[in-house]
């Protein structure tokens, strides 16, 4: 009797034949079959690689919980009675909404493999124009801080910084900072190498040195607000202190928080080295925030400390 064959799996592009020996399989509710190895394939091959997504509430969630948050920070901000509980309720509510969304992302493209090689382009192409407008958002912060310290105006004294405000060392916590930061850095490349190489654990291991040396850089950094004799209402030293190091220091909790859902997927072992696109955006995005550490530690706190 002839064996049974496998319909093509839509994550890893490959045909697989049915080993009776092998253990139980076992029918998923997505219609998709899985084994022991935590390989799901689809039932029900199509004649294309593209996802046709099902309908979903969570893009008309998502737009009510933004609609909610906006008019609850104006309505804080001026203030009327209500606002900070219409805040609070549309920032919960957004929150809610990018936990299930993700979440039923990452069972159609992990469970039920409707992420094919193509569809992946997708999210990898997505990520790009992403960073390049953090790039942007954060330039504009840098030309401010350049335009005031490569030509101080006699309102500040003639001088950068400004004169009478105090600054921090570049040589302490900022110094140390860098390495720290840039350390993380080769951790993720570590994990990246690990997965292409197939090596589940150590790929875990570097995305937890990861996680622990970002830990260790915003820790510093918060050391560094509460130690700075100046604030962000000092001339227009502070303001521009203040955005660029707050930004970048806000950017690394956003890129550690990623790092740490992918490590709890990468120990789950929804991770291989044909399918990682978000650890990818992870790691492009944690040597963006480590560029731009370059450029702040030589144009804010260097220039701005000599």
């Amino acid at each position: 009797m002839k064996e049974p064959s496998l319909p093509i799996c839509l994550s890893c592009q490959i045909e697989r034949k049915l080993d009776p020996k092998e253990p139980f399989f076992t029918t998923l509710g997505g219609g998709g079959l899985h084994t022991t190895e935590a390989k799901w394939f689809m039932i029900e091959s199509q004649r294309h690689s593209f996802h046709l997504v099902d309908p979903s509430p969570w893009p008309i969630s998502g737009s009510l919980g933004a609609l909610a948050t906006t008019v609850g920070g104006v309505m804080y901000m001026h203030p009327f009675q209500g606002g900070a509980t219409l805040l609070s309720l549309g920032i919960i509510f957004i929150l809610y909404t990018m936990f299930v969304w993700w979440r039923d992302v990452i069972h159609e493209s992990t469970l039920e493999g409707h992420h094919t090689k193509v569809v992946q382009l997708g999210p990898r192409y997505g990520s790009i124009p992403f960073i390049v407008s953090e790039v942007m958002f954060l330039f504009a912060i840098f030309w401010a801080s350049s335009h005031s310290s490569l030509a101080p105006t006699v309102e500040i004294g003639g001088i950068w910084p400004p004169k009478g405000i105090r600054v921090l060392d570049p040589r302490e916590i900022p110094f140390l900072n860098t390495p720290i930061l840039h350390s993380s850095g080769a951790a993720v490349t570590w994990a990246h190498h690990a997965i292409l190489a197939g090596k589940e654990k150590r790929a875990v291991y570097a995305l937890v040195a990861t996680v622990l040396l970002a830990l260790v850089s915003t820790s510093f950094q918060g050391m560094e607000y509460y130690q700075a004799p100046s604030t962000i209402s000092d001339s227009i030293y502070g303001p521009t202190f203040s955005l660029a190091t707050g930004f970048h220091g806000f950017h690394v909790i956003i890129g550690t928080l990623f790092s740490i859902i992918c490590g709890i997927r990468q120990y789950l072992g929804h991770l291989t080295k044909e399918h990682h696109v978000g650890f990818e955006a992870v790691a492009w995005y944690w040597h963006f925030v480590d560029v731009v550490q370059l450029f702040l530690f030589v144009s804010i706190y260097w220039w701005g400390g000599i």
